[in-house]
């Protein structure tokens, strides 16, 4: 590792060491190498590819499927001085040509896209000019059928390799599969395998699944107990005002979050919680990329998470401060209902998906090969009800349409209108002589935005209205008229969700689902989800050791600190002779039920009362059924079955 390297790192992030990990992919980035970082939640993804660029002339190509954190990077890029762009689907076309326009001149060292932006042809020829260092793949899960969030427009990277011959790729993920891994490197074309991963191990979190019919109850009961932050995570937007109201009326500081907020409301709430204001926020799973917040205490799943994946991820927000930390899981039988319902509702089929299409081109008015990169103010619930569709299935529909890549659903409004002024000064201060009625709004521009010459900002037509001593809607009118003149840009502020086409409306027999992509998708999702079962329903294992075996690390310790290793502690037996004793049980119940007399007579080798002790444990936890004849018999299945 160079000092110029940990130079750059103290420079813009003020650390004096890398990790380990960090080191070995900054290193193997240099030697122009492809490379797959598997790095948990918090492990530190950005600065292994923010640092080799630095040192490198040219620009970073960072690909990336989350518009919210594409923005958030590079605002954030841009705060440590350093030069960063994002195109992306629902930006203004002009918006767009400013941030080519600045890659094309050497300005911008980082582009943020979307994977979808790789067939477009203004970014083809944009790139194909560029001098580009290295190609950065964030969440390169997507690009795996079996991973937990595939997207078919990942698979166009590997294409994009051929306009840049020589330049490494870097792909980035904190929850992959060995299969996925696997499947990642070679979906991008790694002349050989080269994965470096870190440990997944926390050994501050512990993992806990509670089997509970009062959720409501059990979740003001941890949160009395321990008294830090907390995310509880919901799966629906009116669950997450409704329980953050539960818990202010029990003197528990909330508040909520999901994506149908307008942008300044999600910015406003995760800012409260962020500093302390709120202590807990409630939200859905929109919530949490690119947070920031070390001293998480609790990560709560009120409802079931989709997948083991989104699970670990989620659930790793929790004590990155490294102090001692809990993830809660609440689970009922209803639970399990609602999961295997929703996993059926989540594939429609391909002739429903084809219909939705072609009703959404006729419902916005597309005439057939127009409408590409157009963003139209969409209502889910207006169309769903105007056609008769089932509002659930329309929308899963509409994602997997996402996933094709033939449109995007933006649910979330934008956060501020823009401004750029595309002259010199000189053409701006004679404009002003020129025309007095508008000199006073420029003038304030001016005075309130640096880098309007240079780039679209962020403006606040209220704040820009007081200043000017003007009414907001005779700026919004001004600036309006200027933008039509040319002598400036300005893009305001969408408030509504958007559906935006990726590539022209296409006659309904063109939409092609691939049979063999869907039924894939289908079958991955459906593993996942017996996993995630198998994770809740496996209360003899350590959690940690569950998870951790499920990601690749199959000789862990067990933690000591989560729901069943406590559980076990009680019985005062070392991990080794419990296990012992376990597998002795098990293999004597295998031919079929046996009486307790004759099952710790015939477990030999072991004291009578431990092997009690762990046949009781056994009993407690669902893992020896007492039938009628009061014989035992092992118990297998999914047991999820409540009192």
């Amino acid at each position: 590792m160079s000092s110029e390297a940990r130079k750059i790192l103290t420079q813009y992030w003020g650390h004096t060491a890398f990790r380990p990990v960090q080191e070995e992919i900054i290193d193997a980035v240099l030697r122009k190498e492809d490379a797959l970082a598997l790095l948990p939640t918090g492990g530190g993804k950005s600065i292994c590819f923010q640092v080799p660029a630095l040192m490198q002339e040219g620009t970073c190509l960072v690909i990336s499927p989350l518009i919210a954190l594409m923005k958030d990077q590079v605002n954030n890029l841009k705060k440590l001085g350093i030069a960063a762009g994002a195109i992306h689907t629902g930006m203004h076309r002009d918006q767009m040509e400013s941030v080519y326009s600045n890659c094309l001149t050497g300005k911008t060292k980082f582009l943020y896209i979307s994977p979808e932006r790789l067939e477009n042809e203004a970014f083809l020829f944009v790139v194909a000019r560029l001098k580009v260092n290295l190609i950065t793949v964030d969440e390169a899960h997507c690009i795996s059928q079996w991973g937990y969030d595939f997207r078919p427009p990942y698979l166009r990277i590997a294409k994009i390799r051929e306009l840049l011959p020589g330049v490494p790729v870097l792909a980035l993920t904190a929850t992959a599969t060995p299969e996925v891994a696997t499947d990642i490197m070679d979906k991008l074309g790694f002349k050989k395998p080269n994965l470096f991963k870190s440990g997944f191990e926390r050994k501050n979190l512990s993992y806990n699944v509670y089997k509970e019919n009062d959720k409501a109850g059990r979740l003001l009961r941890l949160l009395q107990v321990e008294r830090g932050p907390a995310i509880v995570y919901v799966r629906n937007r009116r669950k997450t005002r409704e329980l953050a109201e539960i818990l202010d009326k029990n003197q528990i500081s909330a508040g909520f979050y999901h994506a149908g907020l307008d942008a300044r409301t999600r910015d406003k709430r995760q800012k409260e919680w962020t500093i302390g204001t709120t202590r807990v926020i409630v939200a859905t799973n929109a919530f949490g990329m690119g947070i920031d917040k070390a001293d998480v205490r609790q990560v709560i799943h009120y409802d079931l998470p989709d997948c083991i994946e989104s699970y670990f991820q989620e659930a790793g927000r929790a004590g990155r401060d490294g102090k001692p930390a809990a993830a809660g899981l609440l689970v009922n039988n209803t639970d399990i209902v609602n999961a295997r319902k929703r996993l059926a509702e989540s594939f429609p089929s391909p002739d429903t998906i084809r219909k939705v299409y072609n009703t959404l081109g006729n419902y916005l008015q597309i005439p057939e090969g127009t409408g590409k990169d157009t963003g139209y103010d969409f209502a889910i619930a207006h169309f769903a009800k105007q056609y008769g569709f089932n509002i659930l299935e329309t929308y899963n529909a509409i994602k997997f349409l996402e996933r094709e890549g033939f449109l995007y659903y933006i649910e979330s409004a934008g956060q501020f209108s823009k401004l750029f002024i595309p002259h010199k000064k000189e053409t701006l201060y004679r404009y002003m002589v020129e025309h007095p009625g508008s000199d006073r709004l420029l003038k304030e521009i001016l005075r309130s935005y640096g880098g309007v010459f240079t780039d679209y900002i962020n403006i606040n037509e209220t704040q820009l209205a007081k200043r000017a001593e003007m009414e907001r809607d005779e700026v919004v009118k001004k600036l309006a008229y200027l933008s039509k003149t040319n002598m400036l840009k300005y893009v305001p502020i969408r408030t509504k969700p958007q559906l935006v086409y990726a590539v022209e409306r296409l006659s309904v027999k063109n939409i092609q689902l691939s049979k063999e992509n869907y039924q894939n998708l289908k079958k991955a999702s459906e593993r996942r989800l017996q996993n995630l079962l198998n994770f809740l329903s496996n209360s003899i294992q350590c959690r940690s050791q569950q998870l951790l075996k499920y990601f690749g690390q199959s000789k862990a310790k067990r933690c000591g600190i989560c729901d069943v290793c406590l559980e076990k502690n009680k019985v005062e037996l070392n991990e080794l002779e419990f296990e012992s004793i376990e597998r002795a049980v098990q293999a004597q119940l295998k031919p079929g039920p046996k009486h307790l007399y004759d099952l710790v007579s015939g477990t030999r080798g072991f004291e009578e009362d431990k092997i009690i002790a762990v046949i009781r444990w056994l009993l407690d936890n669902n893992k020896l059924i007492r039938q009628q004849d009061e014989s035992l018999k092992w118990y297998n299945q999914l047991d999820l079955t409540f009192e």
